[in-house]
């Protein structure tokens, strides 16, 4: 969802197990989009969250099954990737794209996309949810999640 003219969604989170897995890089702005995504789920009544931190953007859909696994209703993946000199930033943002992509349709259970990959550290800032940033991605991401999963059948 991009931040100009993204939907102002009111969604519930009652009664789910929501799991926030986040990257370890970048601490000032990791701090922002987990309180964004905090503050978001208890905005819409979750009672039981989870923070889990991983090391890096690579670990995130191996800890996002993991969380289903141990019974998740939804997780909620942050992170930010920041474009370097070399190829890295490439393969891994295509790598936990996919890899989270693919969690969420075996799982059969919603994921919220907050894995920035940006340009730059200010771009980062701007979506990181913190004083001052234009967006708040990792609130964004819960409301993907929680909007998915109130129109999932079942």
């Amino acid at each position: 969802m991009s931040g100009s003219g993204a939907p102002n969604l009111n969604v519930s989170a009652i009664g789910k197990k929501a799991v926030i897995v986040a990257t370890s890089w970048h601490p000032k702005i990791m701090a922002g989009l987990i309180s964004g995504a905090q503050k978001e789920l208890e905005v819409a009544g979750a009672a039981n969250v989870q923070v889990t931190m991983v090391p890096g953007a690579f670990e995130l859909p191996l800890a996002a099954k993991w969380a289903f696994e141990q019974g998740a209703d939804l997780v909620i993946a942050l992170g930010v990737v920041i474009q370097g000199g070399t190829p890295h930033f490439d393969y891994i943002c295509s790598s936990a794209t996919e890899g989270l992509t693919r969690v969420q349709l075996d799982s059969n259970k919603p994921l919220g996309f907050g894995l920035l990959t940006v340009n730059n550290e200010q771009e980062a800032l701007d979506r990181a949810g913190l004083e001052g940033s234009k967006e708040d991605k990792g609130a964004e991401a819960v409301q993907a999640a929680l909007t998915m999963s109130a129109i999932m059948p079942g």
